[in-house]
Order: structure tokens, then sequence, then C-alpha cells
């Protein structure tokens, strides 16, 4: 396994595909890579129930996937459709809720 500071530069994330053997568990950073999305994707899918973190970790600790699920989520093509219609739902809802609040007229207190 490669040291998690390599993971983000692109020379991490090609050791960690050529990997003879993944570990039995990756950090949300390596499951991203794993599948192919960006790294702020993985809360989508894990609100979506796309993706189970191992046990049961607090909404602001570290998330740790089996990396047996996750190649086998990588290998479905429907699956892989599927979360990425859920991403770009995601992504399309929070930026049309960024621009109502932006949009929205202030209310002036005299």
């Amino acid at each position: 396994m490669t040291p998690a500071r390599n993971i983000g530069k692109p020379q991490g994330a090609m050791e960690l595909l050529n990997c003879r053997r993944l570990p039995g568990r990756v950090n949300a950073m390596e499951a991203a890579i794993l599948l192919g999305f960006q790294e702020h994707d993985i809360t989508a899918l894990i609100a979506a129930k796309l993706l189970t973190p191992l046990g049961k970790p607090a909404p602001n600790s570290t998330k740790y996937f089996a990396s047996a699920d996750v190649i086998e989520a990588a290998q479905d093509r429907s699956w892989l459709s599927h979360a990425t219609r859920i991403v770009a739902r995601h992504w399309s809802e929070k930026n049309s809720r960024n621009k109502a609040a932006s949009s929205a007229p202030e209310c002036i207190a005299s």
C-alpha cells in the first residue's frame, strides 16, 4: 500500500491502481480513486446508501470501506451508472440551492 500522503498525487493514484493486492479496507480517497469519482462525491454515495462504510463511524470520523465491495461496485456497470446519476443529481440540487440563496432579495431593516 502506498503512503496516504502520496495518494492525492497522480503518481500515488497510479501506484494504488497498480497494486497487486489491495488492503482489506480503503479510505474515502482510495475508494474514490478505485471507483473513478472525486473524493467529495463519496459523501453523496454514502447518503444514497450506494456505499456502506465499515462499522458505525461517527459522522465526522474517517470512513473506511471494504476493498472487495469497492472493486465489486467498480466492475458493475449498472451500479456505476446509477451512482453517476446520483452524484450528478446531488451537485445539481446543491448548485440550484446556492443560486436560489444568492438571488433571493435581501430584507432591509429600518
